[in-house]
């Protein structure tokens, strides 16, 4: 038995909410270990569809602990609010099932205030970024620049206006700088005593929280935001989130050993697809791109805003294969390529005449390089609902095993359809 961490292996919206639900039901403990309320996803339990966005997915389930750890940063405002959501569902939310780390960094009016005021004046100077607006990159800056607010200074009013006093310092400086008005220190005072006793109610030692279950035989599910393309460090740099995206974040964003972590399944689309900005090599503007999203309705869960659309991309799938040390992939959305003459898989890149076998690091040579493909064809047939290998035509087996040659990984789970119970289970992660 071992633990399992859910990593997105390519720009986000791989499909991981019917993954992780799937794995939850056999876990005992599902953990946020990175982001905030700026992804989200949908699951579908019995006909009923639950929207996610800061809440881990175990939440929705009887039985099971949720748990938000110390890298995630938490908008008490947005997490109320989400909470608020659920109960209307009948869905309860408490203490006995959901616990948030006491060192998590929380997100403020002011960040998501200066998040807007970065994305109006980049966008008018063209260079925006493409954020959600939701704060997420202002707080992780807090918390690196050590003037973060975080759940546990709401436990102690006495320290509290200092905090609060030096968060100021440094944020009615920029706010002066976009021409803003300032933040007094009452407001902030206000904003927080006034959510305090709601979200201490789930306060909790994170780290030692889960040693200790781990310690027991718990089953423990790791559940990523994004993609490790949007990685800060590893993804298409500038163009990323605010976190480390990638599988070892696990560890660090929920106070475990990286020995601790266990199985990695990455989430891997049968196409890629993007969402904002930022260089995108295999990104398909013609009616085989519009098909895409079209059959894979392609809308962002929490902004609603429409994905690009492109051919699977191996080259960027195994550079997340090496960064996250994926063990197996879950390949999701098979059944949106049905009915297509051709498919093509990007193998490699051109720049300046030069064969590339990897995305360079550079902004500028990412926006130029050229994709190189392979064709193979492609199936009549209707994969939707398929849950075994024998109800799958023959190219469309080919295609999975070309896609597991060419990223050095194999398919642990194969979906082919937005229902739970339609997967093809090759290997079980939690046994492996």
């Amino acid at each position: 038995m071992t633990n399992v961490v859910v990593v997105g292996s390519q720009w986000g919206d791989e499909g991981k909410g019917k993954i992780v639900d799937w794995l939850s039901e056999r876990a005992d403990i599902v953990v946020r270990y990175q982001g905030g309320h700026n992804a989200g996803h949908t699951l579908v339990i019995d006909g009923v569809s639950y929207k996610l966005s800061l809440l881990p997915s175990g939440v929705v389930r009887p039985g099971k602990l949720a748990v938000i750890g110390n890298g995630v940063v938490v908008d008490p405002h947005a997490l109320i609010a989400e909470i608020g959501r659920l109960e209307a569902q009948n869905v309860k939310v408490s203490p006995e099932n959901l616990r948030i780390a006491d060192n998590a960094t929380l997100i403020l009016s002011l960040h998501r205030e200066l998040d807007g005021m970065r994305e109006d004046a980049a966008s008018n100077s063209g260079t925006k970024i493409g954020t959600t607006r939701r704060g997420i990159g202002p707080a992780y800056e807090d918390k690196v620049g050590r003037r973060a607010i975080r759940l546990m200074d709401l436990a102690n009013l006495d320290t509290l206006p200092a905090k609060v006093d030096r968060l100021l310092t440094h944020h009615n400086a920029l706010r002066r700088g976009f021409g803003a008005a300032e933040v007094s220190h009452e407001t902030i005072m206000e904003e927080l005593t006034s959510v305090a006793e709601h979200v201490l109610s789930f306060r909790e030692t994170v780290w030692l929280l889960l040693d200790k279950e781990r310690r027991r035989g718990a089953r423990i599910l790791f559940e990523g935001a994004q993609g490790s393309l949007l990685d800060i460090d590893h993804g298409t740099y500038p163009f990323v989130t605010s976190s480390n995206t990638v599988a070892g974040q696990a560890a660090a964003g929920s106070g475990m050993g990286p020995g601790a972590l266990g199985y990695i399944l990455g989430i891997t689309k049968a196409y890629t697809t993007r969402v904002g900005e930022g260089p995108f090599p295999t990104e398909l503007t013609d009616e085989v791109g519009q098909f895409l999203g079209e059959r894979g309705r392609e809308f962002g869960t929490v902004t609603g805003r429409k994905r690009r659309c492109g051919w699977f991309d191996s080259v960027l799938v195994r550079q997340a294969v090496a960064t996250n040390g994926i063990t197996g992939i879950a390949l999701t959305k098979l059944d949106v390529l049905d009915g297509l003459d051709e498919i093509k898989i990007c193998v490699g890149y051109e720049l300046d005449g030069k064969a590339l076998e990897s995305l360079p690091a550079s902004q500028g040579d990412q926006a130029r390089v050229k994709p190189v493909y392979i064709s193979l064809e492609g199936w009549k047939e209707s994969t939707v609902g398929a849950r075994k290998w024998a109800d799958l035509p023959a190219q469309a087996i080919k295609y999975v095993r070309q896609i597991e040659e060419l990223i050095g990984a194999p398919v642990a789970l194969l979906s082919t359809s937005p229902e739970r119970d339609d997967t093809i289970l090759v290997t079980d992660p939690f046994e492996d």
